[in-house]
């Protein structure tokens, strides 16, 4: 089990924008994790963007579960987890992180704010706190709500995407990316694509 990243994003009208992240790259190769840690930025303002406000869900891309907190006040929080990770602690960790970023930065902040701005700086803490769930969801307590919100599993980022809309175009045209990091996808999905049977 594993936690991977830890965000929190502000929720603009039209554009969602990095507010503070924290990562775990150990697991990846030093050569993939500038590409590995832009991707997970990427998929997250897209999680955030496809969501409406006062929501939460999980999607599932490949072997990661990325579990999305979008608040009415359009703070929004995103958790990336591979598939073991209990969804129900991501949720806990999600709230948690968002109530206190909430008190600790000022509403004003979030619209313009930036990992550079903004000054927040538990959110590496949380990341290595909660890497042992069993121990993490034994300080924390559930909240009632949580077990009575309707948690969405979309199948493939695919699903979340709109009619027409394809993965592949929406990382061409993005500008979170990187041209090594695009390459880098192009790449990925060529080896992966390989080894499917027809």
């Amino acid at each position: 089990m594993k936690l991977y990243s830890l965000s929190v994003l502000y929720k603009g009208d039209p554009k969602v924008h990095l507010l503070k992240a924290a990562y775990d790259l150990s697991s990846f190769s030093f050569f993939q994790k500038t590409s590995v840690q832009e991707f997970m930025t990427f998929t997250s303002q897209l999680i955030v963007e496809r969501s409406v406000l006062g929501s939460r869900a999980s999607v599932k891309e490949q072997e990661y579960l990325c579990h999305v907190y979008v608040r009415n006040d359009r703070l929004a929080g995103v958790v990336i987890a591979d598939n073991e990770y209990p969804p129900r602690v991501c949720f806990t960790l999600l709230e948690k992180v968002l109530d206190e970023f909430s008190t600790q930065v000022s509403r004003t902040d979030w619209p313009s704010g930036s990992p550079s701005t903004i000054n927040y700086v538990a959110l590496d803490g949380y990341l290595s706190k909660y890497q042992n769930p069993r121990e993490a969801d034994a300080m924390t307590k559930v909240q009632a709500e949580l077990d009575e919100t309707k948690i969405i599993l979309h199948n493939t980022m695919e699903s979340l995407l709109e009619r027409g809309e394809k993965l592949d175009d929406l990382v061409a045209k993005s500008e979170v990316l990187g041209l090594h990091s695009k390459h880098f996808y192009k790449t990925a999905r060529k080896q992966n694509s390989c080894c499917e049977i027809m």
